[in-house]
């Protein structure tokens, strides 16, 4: 070896060594900091604890503490309690005990928002809308939901007196008695054939999903009118990853690869392939996405976008590329922390926003289109990671109205599908129910105009600008003759309005609606007829060539 080589190798070992110094040397300086601040803490504690003038709340104020400091990680990252426990079990296994009712609040009070199909509290005959004025022998009729839910829920086989108040009927104090039950909720609450398509509605990721999906594509499968499939995972916001490889698994070869979970260790990585063989390994697939579908949705959406055997369509997803996992701790309570990040087959991590960077409000900074990087699919088509999934075909969902917003907010639509079932004990299948003529023009009589409340934009601008025109001295006889007229011909009409937004409303209306009768498999039958993303997937499904364009096959 010459003296030149040996002092560039010796250079290079110096180097090395001082980079395993400074390592060293970080880590300690962090493991020193955490150490004095933790003490720091327990000094503080211990100070409060001995000498403040009141008695200190212990598990009430640490848990505000515990969950101030989570706040500064990330929003996926939270401290349960052995009382928020079963929340967490709800969520991994969509199992709770109690009487299987969606509750709502409404001006403090609580009411029934929607027994689930099946459930205890359908069975004992609880309807939408009913105010629960009792449970047992606690008055809870200006309760709030949370605890009202609490009394509610509890063991399977126990029993739960609950006193309602029922609108629009004669009788309208009823009492039943419930006995409590295991409450399952579907993962896959819908699931149906149109003409030549079969679609399934996912809603969430838990223990049960894949073989909820498993049945439905069985059923598909024996059925030679379907010619190709649309998953919806709109508004999904994920669970178990492992339940999205087991649904991806259905459409591509076993030993695919889905997904790899990098920790905060790189040689932790792990890779998440599918283990058997697919049901439909080539029928034509679309994926319905929008701004609510994240985390485990997005792994499936995200992998079969990749390997190029899904069209996506509909609006960029949520753009969640991290990954929790759940640590017992000591004496009682569970953290489920972030403990990895997701990469899907193309190479890409589709996560949005960027925790360990905030603004100066303190809002997690969002990663830039301009600074997103562009990888591939496996047949070479482009796609970028950060900001969520891109769909293939971009659905316009339109733009929210102000006035439909209140009508649903403010639940005249909720109130009038009370009454309308009170008045109705029938009604037709879902998919063939239509909003009649006299129907919306009930509704329509059902508002009361001084107590509908919307935001009039017309008028406040021109209220704006007969101000600005008095301001800057243009105000006259001509003037304001013809900012009167414009007033008069610009001024709100409720009625009109409810009229020119029917289109929109009568979705909301009819959906609600349908779901009186045959409760959320209703809801989404009768949404299914007027939905432009599921018509843009079934348009791109039938036409081969366009899908196959898509897809670079």
């Amino acid at each position: 070896m010459t003296k030149k080589i040996k002092s560039l190798t010796g250079a290079a070992l110096v180097v090395a060594m001082a980079g395993m110094s400074f390592g060293v040397s970080a880590r300690q300086s962090h493991e020193a900091a955490l150490s004095r601040n933790l003490n720091t803490f327990n000094s503080i504690v211990k100070e409060l604890d001995m000498n403040y003038v009141d008695s200190l709340k212990p598990d009430e104020s640490l848990k505000k503490a515990i969950n101030a400091l989570l706040t500064t990680i990330d929003p996926y990252t939270e401290y349960y309690d052995t009382d928020d426990q079963e929340q967490l079990q709800r969520m991994t296994t969509g199992e709770f005990g109690g009487i299987g009712s969606y509750i709502m609040q409404r001006d403090g009070k609580s009411y029934i928002s929607g027994p689930m199909e099946g459930a205890p509290a359908a069975r004992a005959g609880l309807k939408a809308g009913d105010h629960i004025i009792r449970v047992d022998t606690t008055d809870v009729s200006a309760m709030g939901s949370d605890a009202v839910t609490k009394l509610l829920r509890g063991q399977p086989g126990t029993t739960v007196n609950v006193t309602v108040n029922r609108p629009y009927v004669a009788d309208s104090i009823i009492s039943v008695a419930i006995e409590r039950a295991k409450i399952q909720e579907q993962s896959v609450p819908y699931t149906a054939v149109k003409g030549n398509t079969g679609y399934i509605r996912i809603t969430s990721f838990i223990d049960k999903t894949p073989q909820e999906v498993k049945t439905a594509l069985e059923e598909f499968k024996a059925n030679p009118a379907v010619e190709n499939i649309v998953l919806d995972l709109r508004g999904n916001g994920g669970g178990l990853v492992e339940s999205a490889v087991e649904v991806v698994s259905n459409f591509v070869p076993k030993g695919t690869e889905v997904f790899r979970m990098r920790y905060k260790d790189p040689s932790q990585e792990k890779i998440y392939k599918t283990t058997r063989n697919p049901i439909f390994p080539d029928i034509p697939l679309a994926v319905l996405i929008d701004g609510g579908t994240a985390s485990a949705s997005e792994i499936t959406a995200g992998a079969l976008q990749d390997l190029d055997r899904a069209v996506l369509v509909g609006s960029r997803s949520y753009g969640k590329g991290l990954v929790q996992s759940t640590r017992p701790l000591p004496y009682s309570g569970v953290l489920k922390i972030t403990v990895g990040k997701y990469y899907i087959p193309s190479g890409r991590l589709v996560q949005a926003l960027d925790w360990s960077h905030r603004n100066p409000d303190g809002s997690a900074a969002r990663v830039p289109d301009s600074l997103t990087n562009v990888y591939h699919t496996s047949r070479g088509r482009e796609v970028r990671d950060g900001g969520g999934l891109r769909p293939d075909s971009t659905v316009n969902w339109g733009t929210a109205n102000r006035l439909v917003y209140n009508a649903v907010a403010d639940n005249w639509i909720f109130d009038f599908a009370n009454r309308y079932a009170a008045e109705h004990p029938t009604l037709v299948a879902a998919e063939e129910f239509e909003i009649s003529d006299s129907l919306y023009s009930d509704f329509k009589k059902s508002i009361d105009p001084e107590k509908f409340k919307y935001d009039k934009v017309c008028e406040e601008m021109m209220k704006a600008l007969r101000e600005t025109v008095e301001v800057e001295g243009y105000m006259n006889d001509e003037t304001k003759a013809q900012i009167d007229a414009l007033v008069k011909l610009l001024t709100h009409n409720l009625d009109h309005d409810l009229d020119t937004h029917r289109r929109e409303i009568e979705e909301y209306l009819g959906a609600e609606i349908a779901s009186r009768y045959y409760y959320d498999r209703g809801k989404i039958g009768y949404e299914l007829n007027r939905d432009k993303g599921f018509d843009k997937a079934v348009e791109i499904l039938n036409d081969r060539a366009l899908y196959n364009k898509i897809l670079g096959l």
